[in-house]
């Protein structure tokens, strides 16, 4: 399935992380990507050093890319953006709000000369509202869309720890523009898609709005406790490791009541027998349970609990996921060499892809696309 979209030509005057990550997963599917820097590069390029002397967000995202340097102030680099845009089945860009209109290329414009085009735009308030205008970044749209509010401990609010405003809003986007090929494969019309960060999350907050405005219910910060479920969190063993366990259901709790507490008769007492009362009485049950953790080492919890029927896990760290047994791994080109990248999610026909193609260079592919584009260019 690496080659399902072979054929299919994506333009992306695209920086940061939301389009990168839209049309990296493109590229991975076998689409031709070419990506539109500025001359500079796109600033992602310098937001670390981390990894082999280039930035970890840039390795990531830009996997099987062509880099094309265009200056979109020059008129003859303008006119080659056109020229690869007329040929083009896909075009998406995340500039500022209204930047690439002003340089002839906003999407109505670009719908109306191929009506065959898909064009998404990515911004981080959208093309209408009060705050359209804004220029956007992941952490001003989790405090925007009330996602820090929810996150964090009761000492305060924190930030979600990856940027997952621009990831939602990147996986989003090539969920529409694959939406949108099949349409165009059907009927043979192109789609204009609008992509924001801010409603790319608000989508993921309508359990706590909705908890709230039917039910005036406040979700807590709760650091690694489940809000609204109890008891679903870490705890904290003999050996000083930390476990987390959840239950959902009424057969869950009855089983760890009965096979990990060893008290079968907490099942149903007032403040324990459903979810709502537990939650009203989190302080007495998680000091039951903590006690219960307490006396177990964290290879002896984990082995009660699943002997319970229960889920769990281990509270890890970055350098115990670095060595999880469990990650799958995939070698990517990068200009410094081979960087070994933790697979991307999906597994098709049970075949993980044998490779990918390489991380460009800033501008790797500049002059070979300007002769096949604008051929007298050169001359």
């Amino acid at each position: 399935m690496n080659n399902a979209l072979k054929g299919i030509t994506v333009v992306a005057v695209e920086q940061a992380v939301a389009a990168p990550y839209a049309s990296s997963r493109l590229a991975d599917a076998g689409a031709r990507v070419i990506k539109v820097e500025r001359p500079e590069g796109d600033f992602a390029r310098n937001y670390d050093k981390l990894v082999k002397g280039q930035s970890a967000y840039f390795v990531w995202l830009n996997r099987g890319k062509e880099s094309l340097c265009l200056d979109l102030t020059n008129e003859e680099d303008r006119s080659l953006l056109d020229a690869i845009i007329t040929e083009a089945d896909v075009f998406i860009q995340n500039l500022k709000p209204g930047s690439m209109k002003k340089l002839g290329f906003g999407s109505a414009g670009l719908r109306e000369r191929h009506p065959r085009l898909i064009t998404c735009d990515i911004s981080g308030f959208g093309d209408g509202g009060a705050l359209s205008h804004l220029k956007a970044y992941d952490l001003i749209v989790q405090a925007e869309t009330g996602l820090c509010a929810i996150t964090g401990t009761s000492h305060g609010p924190a930030r979600v720890g990856v940027s997952v405003c621009d990831i939602s809003a990147g996986m989003t986007a090539h969920n529409a523009i694959l939406q949108a090929l099949f349409h165009r494969e059907r009927t043979g019309e192109g789609t204009s898609i609008h992509v924001s960060l801010f409603d790319a999350v608000a989508d993921w907050m309508n359990v706590p709005v909705l908890q709230f405005e039917h039910s005036a219910y406040h979700t807590a910060r709760a650091g690694v406790n489940h809000p609204s479920l109890a008891p679903y969190g870490a705890y904290r063993c003999a050996d000083g490791k930390d476990v987390i366990f959840s239950v959902q259901n009424d057969r869950e709790w009855v089983n760890f009541c009965a096979k990990f507490l060893k008290r079968p008769e907490l099942t149903r007492q007032p403040g324990f027998a459903d979810n709502m009362d537990r939650l009203g009485n989190r302080d007495n049950l998680d000091e039951i349970v903590s006690r219960r953790f307490a006396q177990l080492s964290s290879a002896d919890a984990m082995h009660e609990l699943e002997a319970a029927g229960l889920a769990y896990g281990r509270l890890n760290q970055i350098e115990d996921v670095s060595q999880h047994p469990h990650i799958r791994r995939v070698p990517v080109p990068t200009p410094e060499g081979i960087v070994n990248m933790i697979a991307p999610a999906a597994i098709f026909d049970g075949q993980i892809p044998a490779e990918f193609r390489s991380v460009p260079a800033l501008g790797a592919h500049s002059t070979t696309i300007r002769d096949e584009f604008l051929p007298s260019s050169g001359q």
